[in-house]
């Protein structure tokens, strides 16, 4: 078997995963079918909006395929006319055995950690909001339970101290691209060596969740050190943000986004959510120190530099909480 003959359906919907789709393509691998979730509507005008993954289905004429529902009947018909023999999953949704199980060579997916490392929806989030140094991009076998089927490939990336989950969810998009042509490369070989995850667990380790994050998860709490914060903060720039509330004398709160901090400066000479200002510059303190505010975006305004938002915002003789 070769690559043109080996028929493979593809599965995923946002950018992360248009760039293995895309690597597939451009490398002549036969894609005989794209899954993707169904279109939204949204923005102004209430226009119709396409995942990445249908988008650059249809412009290189890819079949696509949306299901609302993974077991519907016609959906597992449609499926199986493809006469799949690999899937390939990319940030997508959990699959029925019924859709998994179905190609004869397995669904293999490329996850944004180094298993059994950050399973769940938000793998590159809660790393570097746990200031780890270092993540990387593993592909996998699927089965029952996600995130923990038999590991395939993985490679490791640093994470610096500087990066934000922007920078290192571009690296694993591209690193991950070039991982997922390995590994279909080694399926067609017949070279796959997989390792069970449970495997991978030595000396008492258990693996690491990563639940998908909600908007209270976002909040800063000022009672954390300055480390932990500034992690936080980079772990959630841009999106969806790190956020919290001036509060003034009178008790009224605004709320807004931060995005870049500069490295935490040491001291304990304040109280946590403690706002020190002037014309240029900001520093909120927290539990062992101050992080000086680089980039905040108020509600329903632009993203600012804080010498901008200065301007135009007295900061001054407020707390954040």
């Amino acid at each position: 078997m070769d690559k043109q003959s080996l028929r493979i359906v593809f599965l995923g919907t946002p950018d992360f995963a248009v760039e293995s789709l895309d690597k597939l393509y451009k490398g002549g691998y036969n894609i005989v079918g794209v899954i993707t979730m169904p279109d939204k509507i949204g923005g102004r005008g209430h226009k119709i909006i396409e995942s990445p993954v249908k988008q650059y289905a249809i412009n290189h004429s890819i079949p696509v395929l949306q299901p609302t529902n993974l077991k519907d009947e016609e959906f597992i018909s449609a499926l199986k006319s493809l006469n799949a023999d690999l899937q390939i999953v990319i940030a997508f949704r959990m699959l029925p055995e019924v859709v998994w199980s179905m190609p004869r060579l397995g669904t293999f997916n490329l996850h944004a950690s180094l298993l059994p490392k950050y399973r769940g929806a938000a793998p590159i989030n809660r790393a570097v909001m746990n200031g780890e140094k270092e993540t990387g991009v593993t592909t996998f076998f699927l089965k029952h339970e996600i995130d923990t089927g038999d590991v395939i490939q993985q490679v490791a990336v640093p994470i610096s101290l500087t990066d934000n989950v922007e920078i290192i969810h571009d690296k694993l998009m591209n690193l991950g691209a070039k991982l997922v042509i390995e590994t279909v490369d080694a399926i067609i070989n017949n070279s796959v060596v997989s390792i069970s995850q449970d495997k991978m667990l030595t000396n008492g380790c258990e693996p690491t969740p990563a639940p998908k994050i909600f908007k209270e998860d976002c909040r800063i709490n000022w009672n954390d050190t300055t480390m932990a914060v500034y992690n936080h903060i980079r772990g959630l720039s841009p999106y969806p943000a790190a956020w919290s509330s001036f509060v003034d004398g009178e008790g009224n709160e605004t709320q807004f986004k931060i995005f870049e901090t500069s490295l935490p400066q040491l001291s304990n000479e304040q109280m946590a959510g403690m706002v020190f200002a002037d014309k240029h510059k900001m520093q909120i303190s927290c539990s062992d120190g101050k992080l000086e505010i680089l980039s905040l975006q108020l509600a329903g305004k632009k993203r600012m530099t804080a010498d901008e938002f200065l301007r135009g915002f007295d900061a001054t003789d407020k707390n954040c909480k």
